[in-house]
């Protein structure tokens, strides 16, 4: 069973966003939530509520009835996409200006239990 997580338009560019998302794809779940907590990035912290995210809809999914700790929940899937940018200009030397652009990323996770939950077919996973 497969649940998803989006967060959009953070306004972080998607390279430094990328450097945290590296860390925790693939993991445990709660190896990542260790590694978020410690890792001394801002974009850690939007990755945390995220992550909580995913695994509450994970539970959601299943309308409560089974606990996201017993069924053993990995990171199968973690993308970065880059957002637009806004677009602003910046006084330069001798009359000039040079444009700033503020960017933004997106961000998706997909969270999979790595045990059988009994009781559902495949088509239902």
């Amino acid at each position: 069973m497969k649940a998803v997580a989006k967060l959009r338009n953070i306004p972080m560019s998607a390279r430094k966003m990328r450097l945290v998302v590296n860390n925790i794809r693939g993991k445990d779940v709660d190896d990542a939530l260790d590694i978020l907590k410690f890792t001394n990035k801002e974009s850690s912290i939007w990755l945390e509520k995220l992550l909580l995210s995913a695994i509450s809809n994970w539970e959601n999914k299943l309308n409560m009835a089974y606990n996201a700790d017993d069924y053993g929940l990995v990171i199968s899937k973690a993308l970065v996409d880059e957002g637009s940018a806004l677009k602003r200009f910046r006084p330069a030397p001798q009359g000039r200006a040079h444009r700033i652009r503020k960017r933004q990323n997106h961000v998706t996770l997909i969270v999979e239990n790595t045990i059988a939950i009994e009781g559902l077919s495949e088509e239902e996973e």
